[in-house]
């Protein structure tokens, strides 16, 4: 089925600023614009808001005047659901109560035709209860769009238990219609991005939690080594730490507190404190006038070693030997099978993280994993109280000579970016596997709902089938809880690889 036609009406209910961004996109897209809110005077208000709203953007020359007032004229408050009765589709995006919102459906129901689309914004309940509430749930899906609407281009479009792929369908091509990037998605949990993000967060907060590194250093290794656009704290603590957390606990709790989910404690301790983020002027850092954020630990300049010997070619971190090399150090190449490791002249060895522990080895530091090593401007390192000095200067030396800054950071199996990416990864396939999405739709949701550098499988091409498997099969038997223990989808995907070339055991 095609998209809705451009003269049917799109009604909004609720005008807070993800109602009143919905309704501008359709408006935009060509609809007629029905503004409803139960709260009297409320609709008309968001009506004016959005004008202004296009005002602005003819002034910016994204839209004619002509077509502002087209739009304008398009635009309608009305002061009862009643009035939404010739709408062809109805966006919810109320109060986030399942009652609530059934509710509402079930008034919508008895008041629009047949084939009218049902839509809710949700972002934490089941698209498949609020539609229980109907007599024909076939027509409710989700339309999850990302705030700011207008300018975020992704929609998670959600089916429910009993929603009809003729109207799923519709959805996703009126969503492509409206200039968005439509992804399909089944009714899980945390819908593909909220579910599969978790451990971006969840990591940066362990780590902090076993007093790995600070704040400030997590959020640059994430950001200068790992690729992303910000780090776990900054990000939460411009979503809003209550917002966040919340998320983390609908997830939690809606997989029967599967433990791969637990949210943090340091986080809920900030919750009740009230350190809520940038809202309230204090989260995980201070966002008070004139307050002066904190600087990552950077290591002091350390000599660089004569030479470094290359056991293996590093696997994903291959790239950093002709960077060595072009900084003026000669590589020495020893052939080793499965050998990924660089070892400095005292003796002692650089190893990429793997989810096993400095303090097992006799002298071993672990580097930590990077989007692109030569375009990376941090680098973590990881070492024990039983590592060499030297060897630590030895390493540290090595990447400052690459143009580097180097952070030290607690021996945390799996480090910083390395296990959230494997963990990541892991949510990814695990969520294909059951049918949540495509491999493509999850790469575009997180790509474009969280602006991740590259998609979980993106990732995962890259680093290798086997790569995540390996890290958190290692990292699962350091922290048994269930945290770390790769999915049966990881599983099976590392091991098919395996056959393929032969060496399964």
């Amino acid at each position: 089925m095609t998209a809705l036609d451009l003269s049917s009406p799109v009604a909004v209910v609720g005008t807070g600023t993800m109602g009143q961004g919905i309704a501008q996109v359709a408006l935009v897209a060509g609809h007629p614009v029905r503004l409803y809110d139960a709260a009297p005077g409320r609709a008309r208000e968001a009506a004016e808001a959005i004008g202004a709203r296009l005002d602005r953007l003819v002034e910016k020359d994204r839209l004619t005047a002509a077509d502002r007032d087209a739009a304008r004229a398009r635009l309608l408050p009305a002061g009862t659901l009643a009035e939404l009765a010739d709408c062809s589709l109805v966006v919810e995006a109320v109060l986030e109560r399942l009652d609530v919102k059934q509710e509402l459906f079930r008034e919508l129901e008895g008041i629009v035709d047949d084939d009218c689309l049902l839509a809710t914004n949700t972002s934490s309940l089941s698209v498949t209860a609020i539609g229980g509430a109907l007599r024909a749930p076939g027509r409710f899906v989700g339309l999850h769009f990302f705030n700011p609407a207008p300018l975020l281009p992704l929609v998670e479009v959600v089916s429910g238990f009993a929603t009809d792929v003729t109207y799923a369908t519709r959805a996703y091509e009126t969503a492509r219609a409206w200039g968005k990037a439509p992804v399909a998605c089944a009714d899980t949990p945390g819908f593909i991005v909220n579910r599969i993000a978790r451990p971006f967060y969840a990591e940066a907060f362990a780590v902090y939690e076993a007093q790995g590194a600070d704040p400030a250093t997590i959020d640059a290794v994430l950001r200068e080594s790992g690729g992303f656009r910000m780090g776990a704290f900054e990000l939460t603590d411009l979503i809003g730490q209550d917002v966040n957390e919340s998320v983390t606990r609908s997830v939690w709790e809606s997989f029967f507190q599967d433990v791969r989910f637990t949210p943090s404690l340091a986080q809920r301790r900030l919750v009740e404190s009230g350190r809520l983020g940038r809202k309230t002027g204090q989260g995980w850092y201070d966002h008070g006038g004139g307050a002066e954020r904190p600087e990552p630990d950077t290591a002091e300049q350390r000599q660089p070693p004569a030479y470094v010997v290359a056991e293996g070619d590093l696997g994903p971190a291959s790239d950093l030997l002709a960077l060595i090399r072009e900084a003026g150090i000669p590589v020495r190449e020893e052939d080793e099978d499965n050998g990924t490791r660089l070892v400095l002249p005292s003796g002692g060895q650089l190893v990429l993280a793997d989810g096993q522990t400095s303090v097992e080895f006799r002298d071993v530091v672990y580097f930590d994993l990077a989007l692109d090593y030569r375009k990376a401007t941090r680098i973590a390192l990881s070492a024990s109280q039983d590592t060499a000095p030297q060897t630590l200067a030895e390493a540290t030396g090595l990447f400052q000579a690459l143009g580097k800054k180097v952070t030290v950071i607690g021996d945390v199996p799996g480090m910083i970016v390395a296990r959230t990416v494997a963990r990541i990864i892991d949510l990814a396939h695990d969520a294909v596997a059951k049918g949540v999405a495509t491999e493509e739709d999850i790469d575009t949701a997180m790509r474009l709902g969280v602006n991740y550098p590259l998609g979980p499988f993106e990732w995962s091409r890259r680093l290798g089938r086997s790569w995540a498997y390996a890290l958190l099969d290692d990292l699962h038997l350091r922290d048994p809880s269930g945290r770390y223990a790769p999915s049966l989808a990881l599983y099976r995907h590392a091991h098919a690889s395996d056959k393929r070339e032969g060496t399964a055991s």
